[in-house]
């Protein structure tokens, strides 16, 4: 009976986490590593080099089956002309759930510029893909045991949806925003008796920053928001971010602090009383271009008053440039750069 109670609360703490994990590759910090590309399709190529990206996020360490992520990108121009591709593969495991996905970009990029000195470009990415996400019973049941509300076996389905976005550089300035899982899910429902469905994922991004510097200074600095909308649960978050770099004879050094807040409370049993609190992460984190590679750590802690764990989340990004062309832009704009 006890088993029974434990996958009970196993399976509905995993449908409680099902309808954010299963849109696609979560959406964390780690875009302010260099890594735009990963939440906005229209930022594929839009760089003066072309670009490789792997990052690897794991929380709670110490912590059996704690969430983790592991993502593959890259991206660049088809030569001198407008047209970017661009292709990202994850892996999101949490648990029992696992999600794994591609995706594939075509980006296009219209320059209003009166030439390749002043910046005023507009972008726009569509990307495709498909997820399959996992859920695996196997271990839910002792040997002989029966549940009808378990199967015993790794679930899947297999979903295809679409992201679409655009991009706004002007000199120093830049602006971005997408719509995430357009499409609606055919449903998922893994157990004829839950009748638990997820059709509506679609989530927007809206980002916006300014990097500014004095002339002739090595030194530039680089505050940004982003705002994120779920559609279907109505929840709403902001990230606030500064950025500085500096830089070096070999490239650049970088890092800076992001700040995430929900704007909606989330209800908890507090003794006789119910309190309520908002999500919280701080996140700071560094990074270094070394010639054309990349390295970078990120470090997310969770102010929160009541957590599942006290540990935080570390993310090391790894990243390769190349086909890289003469900078043409006189501006501060480390994205295009």
């Amino acid at each position: 009976m006890k088993l029974k109670k434990y996958c009970l609360v196993a399976f509905i703490a995993f449908l409680a986490n099902f309808s954010t994990a299963q849109e696609g590759i979560p959406i964390y910090s780690d875009y302010l590593t260099d890594n735009y590309y990963l939440i906005h399709p229209s930022m594929a190529g839009v760089a003066n080099c072309a670009k490789i990206r792997m990052t690897a996020r794991q929380q709670w360490f110490g912590v059996d089956d704690a969430p983790s992520v592991q993502t593959l990108s890259m991206n660049g121009r088809l030569g001198d002309s407008p047209v970017a591709l661009g292709g990202i593969v994850f892996n999101d495991a949490n648990g029992y759930h696992s999600t794994v996905g591609g995706y594939a970009t075509f980006a296009y990029h219209l320059m209003f510029s009166r030439n390749e000195i002043d910046l005023n470009m507009l972008s726009f990415g569509l990307s495709a893909g498909f997820l399959q996400y996992k859920l695996d019973e196997t271990s839910w049941l002792a040997p002989g045991e029966f549940d009808r509300a378990v199967d015993g076996i790794v679930q899947s389905a297999t979903n295809f949806n679409i992201d679409f976005g655009f991009s706004y550089h002007f000199i120093d300035f830049y602006a971005h925003f997408t719509a995430k899982n357009i499409l609606e899910n055919d449903g998922i429902n893994w157990n004829q008796t839950n009748g638990f469905e997820f059709r509506n994922l679609r989530t927007y991004l809206l980002s916006a920053g300014y990097t500014f510097s004095k002339f002739g200074s090595d030194w530039s600095y680089e505050p940004s928001i982003m705002y994120m909308y779920r559609d279907a649960t109505k929840e709403s978050s902001i990230d606030v971010n500064v950025k500085t770099y500096k830089k070096m004879d070999f490239g650049k050094v970088w890092g800076g602090l992001s700040y995430r807040r929900s704007l909606d409370g989330a209800e908890f049993q507090d003794g006789a009383s119910v309190s309520s609190q908002k999500l919280q992460y701080i996140t700071p984190f560094l990074g270094i271009d070394y010639n054309n590679f990349v390295f970078a750590y990120t470090y997310s802690y969770q102010a929160n008053t009541v957590n599942f764990n006290t540990g935080g989340f570390h993310q090391l990004t790894l990243g390769f440039n190349f086909n890289c062309r003469k900078e043409k832009y006189e501006c501060n704009c480390p994205a295009i750069n």
